[in-house]
């Protein structure tokens, strides 16, 4: 994503993982859900948690503590799945990411005179982009 396409967005869903914040763009997010059952489903990797009904829709549920090398923790008053678009191999598809909390929507990393780290993720290893 180049530079430019980061300061156009105008708002980010910032969510915990552990103790690392990370953000999405806010036109990617649909909703954000209070966490509810996932029905597991077989032969899929780790971090893929299951899928989740919505609204009569099925909807995969990945686990992003997992899916970026953590530990998994348990479940909390505060665990949310993130319902958001993502686009694969040319075609737009809805999934929901497991999250430790919500917190907050906020103005780009450039107004908030942060790196661009904080948009993509903090991390320590640039690996988990890749």
């Amino acid at each position: 994503m180049s530079e430019t396409a980061l300061t156009e967005s105008t708002q980010y869903l910032s969510f915990k993982l552990d103790e690392e914040e990370f953000a999405l763009e806010i036109d990617k997010v649909r909703e954000v859900l209070d966490y509810t059952a996932v029905t597991k489903v077989p032969r899929t990797p780790n971090f893929m948690k299951g899928v989740i009904n919505l609204r009569g829709s099925v909807v995969p549920v990945v686990g992003m503590r997992l899916k970026f090398g953590m530990s998994e923790t348990e479940r909390s008053v505060n665990t949310c799945i993130i319902i958001v678009e993502v686009s694969l191999d040319g075609e737009t598809t809805i999934l929901g990411a497991l999250a430790d909390s919500v917190r907050e929507v906020s103005a780009p990393a450039s107004k908030r005179n942060s790196s661009r780290a904080w948009v993509r993720g903090t991390t320590s290893s640039s690996s988990y982009w890749t």
